[in-house]
């Protein structure tokens, strides 16, 4: 059965003005703020855990949950948003920053009212520029019309957000190290527990959400946690910006609820592949998910469902690769990635990303022999599990993928002494 496309959060395609403070309003902007300030605390968090939605950053942790973990107390307690986004393929939180970005303010201002928060701050990857000098516009108009500020419309909670840009490095997507850029110090991940719902921003309780999930609270406020669940699966609730790039004849970013079909998703909705060509392959959610073949994307994109066939849904963005391109320098262009973002911390990651993307140039240019593929799988396989932050499981899931469904090419590199094919 085709799954058809939503629009609770991708509504500016016929509403053009929702970067607006009047245009949002006109289409019912903050009526989930008022009715959240009418709420008790623990009711709106309710309503999110019912909601089941689950983190729209990769990990997949249900955002209720998250928030009933910060502990009561007084003092300061801060909302950090995610807007790193610098996973390799994904372009949907940047779009929801541009178009509908009162909508991500009003989330954070009812997470504030949900847990207790007293500020936010809006982390942003180093090349938002632009991006970031927008947002700051729209927190100045939500603040002088009362959404922001002291005592926001009345109520007694005083809440503001402010926009902090980082330097452009994809470590700081991981959330401790995202923290520690915060903190002004250079981008590590930290050692955990203790888990920044206890221990977070300047050492204070921090509620840590990407664009997309706080972008979706003032839906499931405005329908109900229930009925937003029902949107989506058992267990994942609700609906989810998808993207699709590579050779696909209609990319772009598309909302459906969450559990829409793959194969469908590519050759429905996207209109299959360029040129007439054949599928080759396809990473489902960002470069750190592990490619399928054509045989493996009959499945719903949900967490669980990219599990069970060994990928994951990441950020939901799928980039497609036809026949005719290179698997070896699709594995050399995400080895090298991962080695220049690794940030050196742990050795295993450090050595064994640069090590990997050497290795893999050496089959690029003809001079590595067979067993060399079977030792890049052991060092893949041993950074895996060896690190304090997923980055090295990022880089090792891909390239231990690609090695191992695409073996045949990587033996051809080695027999012809280099690239036998053209990437298409």
């Amino acid at each position: 059965m085709s799954t058809a496309q939503t629009n609770y959060l991708l509504r500016w395609g016929d509403k053009k003005d929702l970067w607006k403070l009047d245009g949002y309003r006109l289409q019912g902007g903050f009526r989930s703020l008022r009715k959240a300030l009418l709420m008790k605390p623990a009711d709106i968090v309710a309503e999110v855990k019912k909601a089941t939605i689950r983190g729209r950053g990769g990990a997949g942790f249900p955002a209720g949950v998250k928030w009933g973990f910060v502990p009561a107390g007084d003092g300061p307690r801060y909302l950090v948003i995610n807007a790193d986004e610098g996973e390799p393929g994904t372009f949907k939180d940047r779009a929801l920053l541009t178009e509908d970005p009162f909508r991500i303010i009003e989330g954070a201002a009812i997470a504030a009212r949900a847990v207790g928060l007293t500020a936010g701050y809006v982390y942003m990857r180093g090349e938002f520029l632009e991006i970031a000098r927008k947002f700051e516009e729209a927190i100045a108009a939500a603040r002088k019309a009362g959404y922001l500020g002291k005592s926001i419309l009345g109520s007694g909670l005083s809440f503001d957000l402010f926009v902090h840009l980082g330097a452009g490095a994809y470590i700081c997507g991981e959330e401790t190290a995202l923290l520690e850029s915060l903190e002004g110090k250079p981008g590590r991940p930290r050692l955990k527990p203790p888990f920044p719902a206890v221990k977070g921003a300047f050492a204070r309780p921090t509620v840590i959400n990407n664009v997309e999930t706080i972008a979706a609270i003032p839906v499931v406020l405005e329908i109900g946690g229930d009925a937003f669940h029902r949107l989506g699966v058992e267990g994942d609730g609700g609906v989810k910006l998808f993207g699709l790039s590579g050779h696909v004849n209609r990319p772009g970013l598309y909302e459906f609820p969450m559990g829409k079909n793959l194969k469908e998703f590519i050759f429905e909705d996207g209109g299959g592949i360029t040129d007439g060509k054949a599928l080759k392959g396809v990473i489902p959610g960002g470069s750190s998910t592990p490619i399928l073949k054509p045989d493996e994307i009959d499945v719903p994109m949900t967490f669980d469902g990219l599990k069970s066939v060994g990928s994951m849904l990441g950020t939901g963005c799928a980039t497609v690769i036809a026949e005719g391109t290179c698997m070896v320098q699709v594995a050399l262009r995400v080895a090298k990635f991962y080695a220049h973002e690794s940030c050196g911390q742990c050795t295993p990651c450090r050595e064994g990303c640069a090590w990997m993307a050497s290795t893999i140039d050496r089959f690029e240019r003809g001079v590595a022999s067979l067993g060399e593929i079977d030792l890049l799988l052991d060092v893949a396989r041993n950074i895996k599990g060896r690190t304090i932050c997923p980055l090295g499981e990022a880089a090792a899931m891909p390239v231990e993928a690609l090695v191992t469904k695409f073996r045949d090419e990587f033996e051809a590199h080695v027999r012809a002494g280099g690239c036998p094919s053209v990437a298409g």
